[in-house]
């Protein structure tokens, strides 16, 4: 009897999840929130997600992608990535051509058809972007921060997909001008690099070699 009432009762936050937990949480409700954005104007395209994600990974991409990168991009198995590059084509959306690093090789590019597709699933996500950018600069540069180390940090579980970030490209200069306020460089434009201008995904990549890429993406962690 004395052992039962010298229980503590539970406060009001005893079962709050932990603020981790509650920030997965709040980026997966996110992700399902642009996933039906997405939805709803690939299916008025007549393409299912798989599709509308590949014209959008191909986007600006002038060089043009292989199909494991895709696969890898979209965490499904080659064969998968394949049926849905092969309805791609068939729709007139992608063309095959030789790779230019390696003749014997594959690469995917967007026709103009699917160029214009493209934008069109670009402003699915509009109201994502107004939502915001109606946040205050500062606390979009917060943001941004944040989600870079999360990435970071996601990196190291081996189960993030390879990115073409300026964090993993071989423009990227880190702290070349340590000790500024804007300490990164990108070689490729001759500039400093402040955080506000990192990219997750740059058509003018051109990816460093792994060690630079983890000794890179350690600024975030």
């Amino acid at each position: 009897m004395l052992a039962a009432m010298d229980i503590q009762p539970e406060t009001p936050w005893d079962s709050t999840p932990d603020v981790s937990a509650r920030i997965v949480t709040a980026i997966g409700r996110i992700a399902t929130v642009l996933r039906s954005g997405m939805w709803e104007v690939s299916t008025s395209e007549g393409l299912n997600p798989a599709q509308a994600e590949i014209l959008q990974l191909l986007q600006h991409r002038t060089r043009g992608v292989r199909l494991t990168w895709l696969a890898k991009q979209l965490s499904i198995s080659a064969a998968s990535a394949s049926d849905s590059v092969a309805a791609l084509v068939a729709k007139g959306l992608v063309r095959k051509a030789k790779a230019e690093d390696d003749g014997r090789a594959t690469a995917l590019h967007l026709t103009p058809e699917g160029e214009a597709v493209a934008a069109r699933l670009g402003h699915a996500l509009s109201f994502a972007d107004s939502a915001a950018s109606r946040l205050p600069a500062a606390q979009q540069l917060q943001l941004l921060t944040g989600l870079f180390k999360l990435i970071a940090e996601l990196q190291k579980t081996d189960r993030f997909p390879e990115l073409r970030a300026c964090l993993s490209c071989r423009h990227f200069e880190a702290n070349k001008y340590a000790g500024e306020a804007v300490p990164h460089h990108c070689a490729l434009v001759n500039a400093p690099l402040p955080i506000s201008f990192l990219r997750i995904d740059c058509a003018e990549h051109e990816p460093t070699d792994p060690v630079t890429q983890r000794r890179n993406w350690e600024i975030f962690v």
